[in-house]
């Protein structure tokens, strides 16, 4: 039930958070905005509400993975830690245990998460080419990438399958210690949202404690989110960056150091309803599955 709850709390998650993420890569990998009120305008001026949506089908699909993946693993995660630790899968596991799985999570998630982040990064910052003035109803030239798929099938021919795995260093560091912020702040939230003698947190309590956790965890890993987005966006054109570190310093020498929070607000913004709806739907569908199985 793990896995099926977060496969549908993510899923639904992505949807509703979706064009807010669109503008933080375009801000984040394109030097030409002024802002967030711009990079909107101008998106929606140059390429209609569509523009925001670039990459949403694989991204939904692959969130509704990457969710179930998530949140099963940590769980599993837990139940061994307190089985080793205690004696029993049903011990409480303490703050520590729960860092250390969300910790492992992120690790070991960023296999099956690089392609998709490469092929999203990619679609966002793809603009559709003007039309041409003889036939202002055609467009000049197609788009490089015509799809997910399509676009994961062009940076194989073009970079080699090392090409889907961009960034995910940066990808690596940013999820291991956002991913453990994320399950500890929701679990102490819940603990202290929830009265003495009840078992299970209450539905607000869920919403106010998903979408917090979504709120700090972005906040830590924005620096690191910044560094993946400009590395997988690194592939158009002549190659700017040869790792990570070279990434960092280039950008902060050019940018100073505020770059490293670039989408930092909008990741915020983002981040509480998209988590509030992650950590509701999913609550709400286990105890779904719990009242079924009784």
């Amino acid at each position: 039930m793990d896995f099926i709850a977060g496969a549908i709390g993510g899923g639904v998650s992505a949807a509703v958070g979706y064009p807010l993420d669109t503008i933080k890569v375009r801000i984040q990998t394109q030097a030409g905005y002024r802002g967030v009120l711009h990079c909107i305008l101008d998106t929606y001026r140059t390429e209609s509400v569509l523009g925001f949506y670039r990459g949403v089908s694989m991204t939904v699909v692959m969130a509704s993975l990457i969710s179930s993946f998530s949140f099963g693993i940590y769980k599993n995660f837990l139940y061994n830690i307190c089985r080793l630790r205690y004696g029993s899968a049903n011990s409480q596991p303490s703050k520590l245990d729960i860092s250390f799985a969300g910790a492992a999570t992120g690790a070991i998630r960023v296999l099956l998460i690089a392609p998709a982040e490469i092929a999203k990064v990619r679609l966002q910052i793809q603009k559709d080419p003007f039309p041409s003035t003889a036939s202002p109803h055609l467009l000049a030239t197609k788009p490089k990438y015509q799809g997910a798929m399509h676009c994961l099938r062009t940076i194989v021919k073009e970079e080699g399958l090392r090409g889907l795995y961009r960034g995910s260093l940066a990808l690596l560091y940013r999820d291991c210690h956002s991913s453990a912020m994320y399950f500890l702040t929701y679990s102490v939230l819940c603990d202290w949202l929830t009265p003495a003698g009840q078992g299970k947190p209450g539905m607000w309590a869920v919403l106010l404690s998903g979408g917090s956790a979504g709120v700090l965890a972005w906040g830590a890993a924005t620096p690191m989110d910044v560094l993946k987005s400009r590395m997988q966006a690194d592939g158009e054109g002549q190659r700017k960056y040869s790792g990570l570190m070279h990434c960092a310093r280039d950008s902060v020498r050019e940018e100073g150091l505020r770059v490293l929070f670039k989408g930092l607000g909008l990741n915020s913004l983002r981040a509480f309803p998209a988590n509030m709806v992650v950590f509701f739907t999913y609550e709400a569908v286990l105890r779904l599955g719990e009242r079924f199985r009784k």
